[in-house]
């Protein structure tokens, strides 16, 4: 009986390698990006001038220009902070953030948060930002107060109004819209990244990176509630800040990749005509159906080809039988 399994299994990996192939395609959420380079950030991170031409800073903040951009130090009673100087104008919109968490001793703290904020580059108590701010906040927070049954670091997201302050006795607890503990974080054995993908009025999203490359996590995916609209300001800023207070930590930003995302579907997001939508919609559909058949033709020829060899194996056998009967 070894012939059959030979001659099958080729088969059956390729019919499997097509079918998931095809798949793909009728999942895919036909989602197109554009980079932003006036909200990204990469070494050598300063211009010729030693400054940068799309971003402002201050504080305690230094800069390596090979290596990261330190919004605190090691060291006691830091804060620094990292604000875009253009406002960010994308409807929707991906971040992605290469961050470091490290340093000496056992205690650290405090931590340090990501803005999209109407408030830019005001030096403050939260995280080394202001107070009743307006917007976005994401708190990579590191040290524990007052918040039983909750393993830190703690990744949490605060939606501000300008009016509410955050809940910082119970490491804003009061505040928190969604969020999730993040073991490992903090002096993590691969590159740990953030990544925030917002769609106005429709969700928002936070994966983290950080147990192991290239693998991301969900830490919370939201969408709009009565009680929680997810809108932001008309004008808001990206920006970093951190702070230390008796403990420290050092607190890097790597790199930021910020990317306008649209849809291809003709959605009011998507660049172009609406003649040049129906266009991509008709392609679309064309596409599929010639896939679509593509596929089922090579589906059809796995099915007789297994019908074929199982005949073949069938009427082999048979005759072996027959001479052994006789």
């Amino acid at each position: 009986m070894q012939l059959p399994g030979r001659s099958i299994a080729p088969w059956l990996v390729i019919a499997c390698a097509i079918i998931g192939a095809h798949a793909a395609v009728q999942t895919d959420p036909e989602m197109r990006s554009i980079p932003l380079r006036t909200h990204s950030l990469a070494p050598p991170y300063l211009d010729s001038d030693m400054a940068s031409r799309w971003f402002d800073f201050g504080g305690d903040t230094l800069i390596r220009a090979d290596q990261y951009i330190r919004l605190a130090s090691d060291r006691p009673s830091q804060e620094g902070w990292l604000f875009s100087r253009a406002p960010l104008s994308a409807t929707n919109w991906e971040i992605e953030v290469e961050f470091s968490i490290h340093g000496s001793g056992n205690l650290h703290g405090d931590g340090f948060a990501m803005w999209i904020t109407k408030d830019r580059a005001v030096p403050g108590p939260v995280f080394g930002h202001k107070d009743e701010f307006e917007g976005l906040g994401i708190f990579f927070d590191t040290y524990k107060n007052n918040r039983p049954g909750v393993v830190f670091p703690y990744v949490m997201a605060m939606m501000g109004d300008g009016r509410t302050k955050y809940d910082q006795a119970n490491d804003g607890k009061a505040n928190e819209i969604g969020g999730c503990s993040a073991r490992g974080l903090r002096a993590a054995s691969v590159p740990t990244k953030a990544k925030l993908t917002y769609f106005q009025d429709k969700s928002l999203k936070l994966q983290l990176q950080y147990k192991t490359e290239d693998q991301w996590s969900t830490c919370f995916s939201l969408e709009p509630t009565t009680s929680m609209p997810l809108k932001l300001p008309n004008v808001v800023y990206l920006g970093f800040s951190a702070e230390t207070g008796e403990l420290s930590d050092n607190f890097d930003i790597i790199s930021v990749e910020t990317r306008n995302m649209y849809s291809t579907g003709g959605s009011s997001s998507s660049p172009g005509s609406k003649q040049e939508s129906d266009n991509r919609k008709a392609g679309k559909i064309r596409k599929e159906q010639s896939s679509g058949g593509w596929v089922w033709f090579f589906v059809k020829m796995i099915l007789f080809a297994g019908v074929v060899v199982g005949g073949y194996v069938g009427w082999t056998m048979y005759r072996a039988n027959k001479r052994t009967r006789f």
